[in-house]
Formats: C-alpha cells, structure tokens, sequence
C-alpha cells in the first residue's frame, strides 16, 4: 500500500464500511486528545503531539486497529482490551463489534499522560 498523503485522502480510499467505522475511531480520539494534530504518522493515519506520532489507525481486509504507539499504555489497559490486544502496541476491532469509545478514551488519556511526562505539557 502506498503511504497516504492526507488524512482525508486514506478515508476517501476505503470502502464505506470501513471508512465509516475509521471515521468513528477518528472522531473519538479527536474528543479524547483535542490539542492532538491530525496527520499521517509512520505511515497511517493518525495524531501527532509536538510533533510526533502520537497514536495511529488503519484499515486491514478483515479487521482495524488502533495503535496507541506504546506498549505501556496498552499494558495500562490489557485487562478491559482483553483479546483486542494483538500485539505489543496494537488494538484490533472486527468491523461488525461495536467500537468501545470509553475504552478507546481512557487508552488516549493515559497516552497523553504518558507523553505530556516525557516532553512537558503539550
């Protein structure tokens, strides 16, 4: 897959289906992180701080995920992700189960918590 241009530009290239459940997940890491900047980070679409990568997400052929970019903030949370954890930093959804938006927030708040104690408040 070629690396998005725009944020807008990934959305645009996806099936409906998929867009509208990315648009969700967007949406609400939007709410979650109001000062984050949106843009492409390491290659998907996501949100900066300072910056730099913050959290990602993108689109598979039969699942999505959502990349909080570190291992430790999923740790924070294994127990309520429970088997959407899929690896060291990676969140997957079936895009038939309904998106936990609570769950979704609090793994951002704890990223940016995370990220405001490395680099000072954003």
């Amino acid at each position: 897959m070629e690396k998005p241009k725009s944020v807008e530009a990934y959305l645009s290239s996806l099936p409906p289906e998929q867009r509208k459940v990315l648009q969700r997940l967007r949406d609400t890491i939007a709410a979650a992180a109001p000062h984050a900047e949106e843009g492409i980070t390491y290659s998907m679409p996501g949100f900066l701080v300072g910056g730099k990568g913050f959290v990602g997400y993108m689109a598979f052929k039969d699942h999505y995920s959502f990349f909080p970019m570190s291992p430790a903030a999923v740790d924070v949370h294994r127990k309520e992700l429970g088997d959407h954890v899929t690896g060291k930093g990676t969140i997957s959804f079936d895009y038939g189960e309904r998106l936990p938006v609570t769950l979704i927030k609090k793994v951002v708040k704890t990223r940016l918590a995370e990220v405001e104690t490395r680099r000072g408040r954003y």
